[in-house]
């Protein structure tokens, strides 16, 4: 298939990339001419406008948008729509509020205009690994995009199926691959929504556990109670059998060894919104969600007075997207 990625930061350009990879035709639009560029090196079509992506998409035209949330996704649509001819797609792969998809899509549905917003979670690692895609729209469009959402995915793997879960009526058989149609305009960012809430309360978890053990050699504790831990060693081994396993811990036994006192990072760390909407859902929904608050109102203090823990954080960030910490 043929389509416009519009955005090619460090998310946007390794999706085109990994599409190309699998056979997809990219039109490459980004205001940062050198990284249209690179894009072309690897096999894009380049444009210097959304009005030359326009001409070089042939109906229904496909374009993706991979944007910072906020006002330059917003931009970026109401554009689109403009040059948009009836039946053609616009997908918004970033990290938008999924109330503004609902509208979005319903502006589009008075256009003829199909839209579809896709929670994508990979980070830097994607190209290679994959992404992991929470879908939101209509179904046959969903359906007419699955090429890319398939091409896109980690697909099987070597992670064992779930037991009881083969043919089992109402499951949607492309969760095993990596990605799902969640439901209509909004499901899928509000799936990812959640996603990055979680990821909240997970990262915080290991993190203060992780400053209990660095505080075990405190000065303030009895002489005889003090432990001088290797965090290092302590990854690793929770790394292999250990029920906490995961991916985050993974990042987190790598940063350690790489440097054991995380003396790179300063302990700042930033939020992209999606803790923050998910704490608002809940609120909204009366569901008490104590993990995910206090992972929240963490990133905030952290931003006055920083740890130990708070240090792993930006680590682990840095390690799963290339997030760098705000600045002092």
């Amino acid at each position: 298939m043929r389509l416009a990625m519009i955005g090619l930061g460090r998310m946007g350009a390794n999706i085109a990339r990994r599409l190309m990879r699998n056979g997809h035709e990219i039109v490459a639009f980004d205001r940062n001419v050198p990284a249209v560029e690179a894009l072309v090196a690897n096999g894009a079509t380049g444009a210097a406008s959304l009005e030359e992506v326009s001409a070089k998409l042939e109906g229904p035209r496909i374009y993706w948008v991979m944007l910072p949330a906020g006002d330059p996704t917003e931009q970026t649509i109401a554009t689109l729509m403009s040059h948009a001819a009836p039946g053609d797609i616009i997908i918004d792969g970033g990290n938008t509020f999924y109330k503004d998809d609902i509208k979005r899509a319903k502006a589009c549905a008075e256009k003829q205009l199909h839209y579809i917003d896709v929670g994508t979670s990979g980070g830097v690692w994607g190209l290679e690994r994959g992404y992991c895609m929470m879908i939101g729209g209509d179904a046959d469009t969903v359906k007419m995009l699955d090429p890319i959402f398939d091409a896109l995915a980690p697909g099987h793997g070597t992670i064992p199926r779930t037991p009881d879960r083969e043919g089992k009526e109402g499951e949607d058989p492309r969760a095993e691959k990596g990605y799902i149609h969640a439901g209509p305009a909004g499901a899928g960012h509000f799936v990812k929504m959640v996603h990055n809430g979680i990821e909240y309360g997970l990262m915080a978890a290991y993190a203060e556990g992780f400053d209990v053990l660095q505080g075990k050699s405190s000065d303030k504790l009895p002489e005889d109670e003090r432990f001088d831990l290797n965090l290092t060693d302590i990854a690793e081994v929770w790394r292999r059998g250990s029920v906490i396993s995961s991916w985050l811990l993974d990042l987190s036994a790598a940063a350690l060894a790489k440097d054991q006192k995380l003396d790179h990072f300063s302990g700042r760390v930033a939020d992209s919104g999606e803790g923050h909407w998910t704490v608002q859902a809940a609120m909204e929904e009366a569901v008490p969600a104590y993990v995910l608050s206090a992972a929240l109102f963490a990133r905030y203090r952290s931003r006055v007075e920083g740890t130990f823990g708070d240090k792993l954080l930006s680590a682990m960030r840095f390690g799963f997207g290339g997030h760098v910490e705000m600045p002092q």
